[in-house]
């Protein structure tokens, strides 16, 4: 043992939905270890936080983007940002998470040494750098660049004569009322923002180049609702959670093995849901269903608000803005006040944190996943990127709870060090980490971890079956090792 013990057992980087969902877990599963999570911004919360956008939500239902232990209360399922934010805080609050986050500390760099079994993490905080230790580091970080977003490098934007605006800065104060509004991009973000800027605004253009299969849902799930006024609210929820995971699990699979019928099942909502204001060019996108993200608009608010005159879908590319607009390829001009640069995000591997061991920087793509959430040669660490084609919490909720077991497994053999470990003559195949084609997980693929086609060396976008995988797959596999660290006095006493 070390003379001078870590400052924590675990730390926790990000107080967002991974962050708070992780140490949800220790509390319930590993409640000897000690813990905190240091966010860099002034409140937890993460997306819910930073975003402030008009009509931001949840892009995915509440029963499965909400935790597996936490049922969620609501009448509606596709939630409002401050209203995740309530649950996420009330959660802090009842399980006593609250008092071990540390707000406005940026985790900067961390170096895992081996003579000592643990991490050397520096943070800035109050204008100040310091170190603390901890034996294991989980990163809950999220997944995009928090100070920068794609630049999707607009000519002429220095001409144009009203006010740009990116989704991720949006400015608390900005008026918009009875303005021309321009939306540029056609993912989630652009089809939340149109319909509620509509309410006010004269007239607001989604501008695309490349349409978006885009699907009507309720905004509140009937059956949830209906189950939570004959049965205790847990069970409602857990039914609710299931049914969920099971219907969005069909429809992807079905679109990668029928893609042609779920596209014209899509096709055949959206005409009639906006009759004669149905533009196949705006709505039918060259792709199939679910080769990018499936963008859900809650109760047809999109669709309503085109049908109102107060929004319209223009696809085409943008040559220049220019004083009274966006110049386009084909000649025409959008007029506009406002242009909202909705373009996509960055991704930022494992929170732009420097991560070395013993002074030597990991390069995290030489490096394979492991069960989802560690890497192959990497001690005492582990990290969450949720699903693509499901809701976040519930690859947070799985892994959470796998990485609890690990350090349980740790403290019953007496180890300090827990690695997968992966010889360098190893001869794994590659897969594709992002069978998806949106942009911005193209553009990072060079990145990301490697991806090997099949368990453990791998990261997977089927939760069913990876919830079945962590559970049931054993901790002592063979290939994740522990390890003891010998103190300095132990192995004088040994010589």
């Amino acid at each position: 043992m070390l003379t001078t013990p870590s400052d924590f057992d675990v730390l926790i980087v990000g107080a967002g939905i991974s962050g708070i969902g992780i140490a949800a877990h220790l509390e319930m599963l590993c409640p000897n270890r000690t813990y905190t999570i240091l966010e860099r911004r002034e409140n937890l919360g993460g997306t819910w936080d930073l975003f402030r956008y008009p009509g931001i939500r949840s892009d995915s239902d509440m029963h499965t983007l909400g935790f597996g232990f936490e049922p969620w209360r609501d009448e509606e399922s596709i939630a409002k940002g401050e209203r995740i934010l309530d649950y996420l805080n009330r959660i802090a609050d009842e399980r006593g998470i609250r008092d071990h986050i540390r707000l406005d500390h940026k985790v900067v760099s961390a170096d895992f040494r081996h003579d000592e079994g643990r991490w050397h993490v520096t943070v800035e905080t109050g204008g100040q750098s310091r170190v603390v230790t901890a034996n294991w580091l989980f990163l809950g970080s999220g997944y995009y660049d928090y100070d920068q977003p794609y630049d999707a490098g607009f000519q002429g934007t220095e001409d144009f004569g009203g006010e740009i605006v990116h989704p991720q800065f949006w400015p608390q104060d900005l008026d918009y009322a009875g303005k021309n509004v321009v939306v540029i991009g056609s993912g989630a973000t652009a089809v939340t923002i149109v319909p509620v800027m509509a309410e006010k605004a004269a007239k607001v253009t989604m501008l695309q180049r490349t349409p978006t299969w885009i699907r009507s849902i309720p905004a509140k799930d009937h059956i949830a609702n209906f189950l939570r006024k004959i049965m205790p609210a847990e069970w409602a929820y857990r039914l609710t959670r299931w049914k969920n995971v099971y219907l969005t699990d069909l429809m992807f699979k079905r679109s990668r093995t029928n893609p042609e019928q779920v596209a014209e099942s899509l096709r055949e909502r959206a005409r009639k849901a906006l009759g004669d204001k149905y533009d196949p060019v705006a709505l039918e996108p060259p792709y199939n269903p679910w080769e990018q993200r499936l963008c859900f608009i809650p109760d047809g608010d999109l669709f309503e608000a085109m049908k109102s005159g107060k929004a319209e879908i223009v696809t085409d590319h943008i040559d220049r803005f220019v004083p009274e607009g966006i110049k386009l390829v084909s000649g025409a001009v959008l007029p506009a006040d406002l242009i909202v640069t909705a373009t996509g995000l960055n991704i930022a591997v494992m929170g732009k944190i420097a991560v070395s061991v013993d002074g030597k920087p990991v390069r995290f793509n030489e490096r394979f996943y492991y069960k989802h959430c560690m890497f192959s040669n990497l001690p005492n660490f582990s990290a969450v990127f949720g699903y693509l084609n499901a809701s976040w919490t519930l690859r947070v909720d799985i892994v959470a709870e796998y990485v609890c077991k690990v350090l349980n497994r740790m403290e019953e053999v007496g180890a300090d060090i827990a690695v997968p470990v992966l010889p360098d003559n190893h001869g794994l195949e590659e897969d594709d980490i992002f069978d998806f084609s949106s942009g911005y997980l193209q553009r990072s693929k060079h990145l990301m971890p490697r991806n090997a086609p099949v368990m453990p060396w791998r990261m997977n976008q089927d939760y069913r079956k990876d919830r079945d995988d962590l559970r049931n797959m054993p901790i002592e596999d063979g290939i994740l090792h522990f390890d003891t660290v010998v103190s300095d006095t132990e192995r004088q006493a040994a010589e």
